[in-house]
């Protein structure tokens, strides 16, 4: 059947060079991100950690990742704005591939967090300036597959950690995360730069400006928004997946649960929801509609986490997977922060929304250890410390992301092409 003349031009904007390789790029990224996630237990027991120690630990770790990604974050998205999208692409995939080859020789707990803040510095500019470099190269009118397809195809990196991780040990496993990223710099090689940052760069226009987000009231409000509907995003990741083993054995599951298939499926999931909001925004014109039908789902499919009692493995890792499909508006929610945003603050935005809401992971996760403590010395039993701690803060944060999302403009089809002054 003959390809008709705009396909042929949607087809050849979505396959350039820049979308492949920064979803290239996101896969490598995603692949280290959840890493940690599905081999904490197996590396931690290695360094002779056992028990309790194993949770405490691990949050901990996680916590100095996601701080890392926080400096990064505001870092390469400055950076991004001075001097180019590419600058961070190319800098940010050397400082955590390095990171995480050093990873797999570490020998104590404070080794292992001293490489997970400096990977987590250079996990952090991956998705922003790759997101932002695709939505501005693309036609506006294809920006919603685009920015879908980086994602969807990045999200597909845990499935493959979950994968070698059941074919080597952890150690190897950050090896082969470090190499696949040098392998991803040499195909970067050659990747252009955005017209639009080249224009704005030759202007005397101020660029890259992070303090001025929070001086002017009228940015800070629609940052602040971009940051608040993610949040869910990274309780479901650092809490209902990373937390999986103890959760399961709370709720009653028949069976063993492992962090490492909670990811598994529910970035299987993710991979398709990805795809799903980026059609439908494409479909409905409109990327509000979009958002709010998936944080609704998301919220109905939390629900059925904490609701399912003395429930079978299979049906714990469905909702798992379920869920990972209502969170695919995590691609959607990072290019709405980029339209938010003219040229000459968009890479700041763009690289810093996500980690932000990465490092929200860490007030998330006090608050909810500390609730735990609370409803245990109040007479809960621990599971049931464990469980309601894991339902307040999950309402708590959903229902801030749809509060934030309603003073949000629509951006679908937006004209990107301008500057901020």
């Amino acid at each position: 059947m003959e390809v008709l003349p705009q396909n042929r031009t949607v087809l050849k904007s979505l396959l350039s060079a820049a979308v492949i390789v920064s979803a290239l790029g996101y896969f490598v990224d995603i692949y280290d991100l959840v890493l940690f996630s599905i081999i904490r237990v197996p590396s931690l027991k290695s360094l002779g950690l056992s028990g309790a120690v194993l949770l405490d630990t691990g949050i901990y770790l996680l916590n100095v990742q996601m701080v890392g990604m926080l400096i990064g974050g505001i870092a390469w998205g400055i950076l991004g704005d001075k001097k180019g999208r590419l600058s961070v692409l190319f800098g940010s995939i050397i400082l955590y591939s390095l990171a995480n080859i050093a990873n797999g020789f570490v020998q104590s707990v404070e080794q292992y967090a001293v490489l997970r803040f400096i990977a987590g510095i250079g996990l952090a500019g991956e998705l922003g300036a790759g997101i932002t470099l695709v939505s501005e190269l693309l036609p506006k009118e294809y920006r919603g597959y685009g920015t879908a397809l980086v994602t969807s195809i990045g999200v597909a990196g845990a499935p493959l950690a979950w994968l070698i991780s059941q074919a080597f040990g952890w150690q190897t496993c950050f090896w082969i995360g470090g190499g696949l990223g040098l392998v991803l710099l040499v195909l970067r090689i050659g990747i252009l730069e955005s017209g639009m940052y080249k224009k704005t760069a030759a202007t005397t226009v101020r660029r890259g400006s992070f303090i001025a987000l929070f001086t002017n009231r009228k940015w800070f409000a629609k940052y602040m928004r971009c940051i608040l509907i993610g949040l869910p995003t990274w309780y479901l990741v650092g809490i209902l997946l990373t937390l999986a083993p103890e959760l399961s054995k709370a709720l009653g599951v028949t069976g063993e649960i492992t962090g490492g298939e909670a990811v598994l499926w529910f970035y299987l999931g993710l991979t398709v929801g990805n795809l799903m909001s980026g059609a439908l925004s494409q479909a409905m014109r409109s990327r509000k509609k979009v958002l709010l039908i998936l944080l609704v789902a998301t919220s109905a499919l939390v629900g059925a986490y904490f609701i399912q009692r003395n429930s079978t493995p299979m049906t714990f890792y469905t909702i798992c997977a379920i869920l990972g499909i209502a969170n695919g508006y995590w691609a959607l929610f990072v290019t709405v922060a980029a339209e938010q945003f003219g040229t000459n603050l968009r890479a700041t935005v763009a690289t810093t929304v996500p980690n932000f809401v990465r490092g929200a992971l860490v007030p998330i996760a006090l608050v909810f250890q500390w609730l735990k403590g609370v409803l245990a010395s109040n007479g809960l039993s621990p599971s049931d410390a464990l469980i309601y701690s894991g339902v307040i803060v999950g309402a708590t944060t959903l229902v801030i992301a749809i509060a934030s999302l309603s003073g949000l403009s629509e951006t679908f089809g937006k004209d990107l092409d301008y500057v901020e002054t």
